[in-house]
């Protein structure tokens, strides 16, 4: 019989990987984590194998995912755990997602922050974080651009394509905010003159 207590305390993240596996897959930890480093990586969380071992036997405990092992189809050695949503954890996660309060997102801007104690910092290295915080942004541009491609038009993952293709602006925007902040350093500097470069 599931535990109400942990229906209760469920958190966002296991609600993250319930809904990764409301799409009717079986899935292993592996491919959840997989499946997660390819979508919610890029707008949520970037789980650890510890954090979906973690959840996956939490929802089991809820009574939200069944799970059973299978021979390895490879011919490996070990065999592998599978889990799969059950009738109780789809209707979960469906009402958790019309009726759960939409909270703000947390911004937690590590460049930001630097450029925030720019004072106690030279303008070079200002432009090295900021130059850095660009690459990644486009790096992370391409990486949501080509899940989002990979996604090959399923029906299924029509939505999930959606939010990739939310992440690919964002972290276009990311990249030229950044080049945007390093052009307002220059003018600063500039300002400033000698003395303040």
């Amino acid at each position: 019989m599931p535990d109400e207590t942990n229906k209760r305390a469920l958190p966002a993240t296991g609600w993250a990987v319930l809904g990764l596996l409301s799409f009717g897959q079986e899935l292993s930890g592996y491919d959840v984590k997989k499946w997660a480093d390819r979508s919610l990586r890029f707008f949520y969380w970037s789980p650890s194998f510890s954090q979906v071992y973690s959840e996956l036997r939490r929802l089991e405990e809820a009574g939200y995912a069944s799970s059973r092992r299978i021979g390895q189809e490879d011919g490996g050695a070990r065999d592998k755990r599978v889990y799969r949503i059950t009738e109780t954890g789809m209707a979960a996660v469906r009402e958790w997602a019309q009726q759960a309060p939409v909270d703000p997102p947390v911004l937690k801007h590590g460049p930001m922050l630097r450029l925030w104690l720019g004072h106690l910092l030279e303008p070079a290295q200002m432009r090295d974080v900021l130059g850095r915080h660009r690459e990644f942004a486009e790096e992370m541009r391409r990486r949501a651009e080509a899940d989002a491609a990979a996604a090959g038009g399923e029906e299924a993952w029509a939505f999930p394509t959606l939010t990739l293709k939310w992440a690919e602006r964002y972290y276009a925007g990311e990249r030229d905010l950044a080049a945007a902040m390093l052009d307002d350093i220059e003018a600063l500097t500039a300002e400033r003159g000698p003395a303040g470069a």
